[in-house]
């Protein structure tokens, strides 16, 4: 057996290794670790399945998948990795979920964040409102409204009614005027003094 340049005994599996086989370690002397790779991983593995097991957690094996794939743990389907968004944190350079996952999460999240809202409480009150938009009574509901004063939801709406409140800045009075005017009673302002109006009764 030829003898490997610079080769590295593991104190794991007592294996003279080439110093790639380790894993870099600024503490030691030479830089690199005591046990090999293949023995950490082995090892780690069992120290992962040894401490759930004594939490009474189930333990998650590992799943082989073809290269250039993942396994999404969220959706327990196996997904190439261009169904990944990237993470320079991660071991593999991915993110944990896939993105279809990542966006429905996105979404459950944001309804939390921002309105106190799970998505089964949302779709409650979808079917509450017999599944269509509580103002034009035709469109499907799509977008959470709520007060921006006080915070509270007042509905699920479409793109069109949420996006027409938006712009009358949620004033009833306004709101008022525009269906008067819509309604053919269009009214104009009185001029009473400079910069003054009187509105009709």
């Amino acid at each position: 057996m030829v003898e490997e340049p610079n080769a590295k005994r593991c104190g794991k599996c007592g294996r003279d290794l080439a110093p790639a086989a380790f894993a870099r370690d600024r503490n030691r002397h030479d830089g690199l670790q005591a046990y090999c790779r293949e023995c950490v991983a082995r090892y780690s593995a069992a120290h992962y399945r040894r401490r759930r097991e004594a939490l009474g957690k189930p333990v998650r094996e590992k799943v082989d998948v073809p290269f250039g794939h993942k396994l999404c743990r969220a959706c327990g389907e196996v997904k190439p990795h261009s169904e990944w968004n990237r993470n320079a944190t991660a071991s593999d350079g991915l993110s944990t979920r896939c993105r279809s996952c990542r966006a429905a999460r996105g979404r459950q999240d944001h309804l939390k964040r921002n309105y106190g809202l799970s998505e089964s409480e949302r779709d409650a009150l979808i079917a509450a409102q017999g599944g269509v938009c509580c103002i034009c009574l035709s469109a499907p509901p799509a977008h959470v409204d709520h007060c921006h004063e006080t915070g509270r939801v007042r509905g699920v709406l479409c793109f069109s009614c949420n996006a027409a409140l938006g712009q009358f800045k949620d004033r009833p009075d306004a709101i008022r005027r525009a269906a008067e005017y819509v309604e053919g009673n269009a009214w104009k302002p009185t001029l009473v003094a400079p910069g003054v109006y009187r509105l009709p009764s």
